[in-house]
């Protein structure tokens, strides 16, 4: 898959922009702030709906103006698809080839995106939040009925600990109806367990490879923290084990008035061989260790989804010495479209340039575009 064709009207510090990519490797270069990550940023919120840099989508409109506009032609399989996303001040309306898409898991599956931009240390370093909703948004472009598996548990969720409130302040609550949605509650999060599971699997079984292509050293891999110890994963066996740490959990459920046990309160941390790279790694360990899992994720998309996922790398050069940057070129290739972009083009390798489509950008206007070779 590639994305041909975006356009956009008043997204970001963008007012008018229509750009054509090459459907193998671009790079964006120009100053800092000049609209580069605003450009990655659209692309990634045409395919997810959602920006990976803001939780407030009015944040995504241009100063002053009532709505922003994105529209892609993205090309699968020798068949072009015309995707669009209209961001008004309080709702957003989503369409595949002209016809409205009421369901947002029937939209956020059909592009898919992997991004590595210099924030992403915050995977790493920041709060399991963050960690569960990389997890989430991944899963959601791999898998379309993952969102609304999520969006279920999440509602139950809601009722389980209004429920739970209520007993706290010992109100009249039916026991089967709590009953019942426990019930629904663990069999969603027990689905979601897997699925999370699974996935950290196949990441394991890829990016201690690539991690060690680019930097030399053995041993990296992730390892997931559900907030209760799970032996098996087996589905009946992992559902029993839910039953009971809820169970075990009651009193204090009870006390404090809020669901205590599920995948909501999942994490997973990296670690080379015996060391957590939250706590021993420098920041150049931890940026390779975001960029190998973002990486590893592009053999997953093209298994799971029968094509290559399009490729959104902001800054990533400007991190790494000449070393792993030649490393990393091994991932690059016009197999994959790749986006870069960079604010010093000397630092780009020149057979890399050579067979890059360049577009130099200034205060969000296109200035330069240079075709591959």
């Amino acid at each position: 898959m590639f994305l041909k064709e975006i356009k956009l009207t008043n997204f970001r510090n963008y007012e008018n922009l229509s750009l054509v990519f090459h459907p193998g490797i671009n790079i964006i270069y120009g100053q800092n702030a000049q609209g580069k990550t605003n450009l990655l940023e659209s692309i990634y919120v045409l395919g997810l709906t959602k920006s990976h840099r803001s939780f407030i989508d009015h944040n995504l409109i241009k100063e002053n103006k009532d709505f922003a506009r994105i529209e892609g032609k993205l090309t699968i399989d020798h068949f072009d698809t015309k995707m669009e996303l209209l961001l008004e001040t309080k709702k957003k309306k989503l369409k595949i080839d002209s016809d409205v898409v009421g369901k947002v898991s029937d939209y956020v599956s059909k592009m898919n995106i992997i991004i590595f931009y210099p924030e992403d240390l915050d995977l790493l370093k920041g709060a399991p939040g963050i960690r569960r909703r990389y997890l989430n948004m991944e899963l959601c472009q791999l898998y379309s009925n993952y969102l609304n598996l999520l969006n279920d548990y999440n509602k139950l969720l809601k009722i389980r600990n209004e429920l739970l409130k209520k007993r706290m302040k010992e109100e009249v609550v039916d026991s089967n109806y709590f009953h019942i949605v426990t019930t629904y509650f663990i069999d969603k999060g027990v689905s979601i367990y897997r699925m999370r599971k699974n996935f950290i699997d196949r990441l394991n079984a890829i990016s201690p490879e690539i991690y060690e292509t680019i930097t030399g050293m053995k041993g990296f891999h992730l390892e997931y923290r559900p907030c209760f110890e799970i032996t098996s994963f087996e589905k009946e066996f992992l559902k029993q084990q839910f039953i009971e740490k809820l169970q075990n959990m009651e009193k204090v459920e009870l006390k404090l008035g809020t669901t205590m046990v599920g995948p909501h309160r999942d994490d997973f941390e990296f670690y080379l061989a015996e060391r957590n790279l939250k706590v021993y790694g420098s920041q150049g360990q931890q940026r390779v260790a975001i960029l190998a899992l973002k990486l590893a994720e592009i053999d997953i998309f093209t298994a799971c989804r029968g094509t290559t996922p399009i490729l959104l790398l902001d800054d990533v050069f400007s991190e790494l010495d000449d070393k792993k940057k030649n490393n990393l070129l091994k991932y690059i290739d016009q197999n994959i479209q790749t986006i870069i972009t960079t604010t010093d083009l000397d630092s780009i390798d020149e057979s890399l340039k050579k067979q890059s489509k360049l577009i130099e950008i200034d205060h969000a206007e296109i200035m330069q575009i240079e075709e591959v070779e």
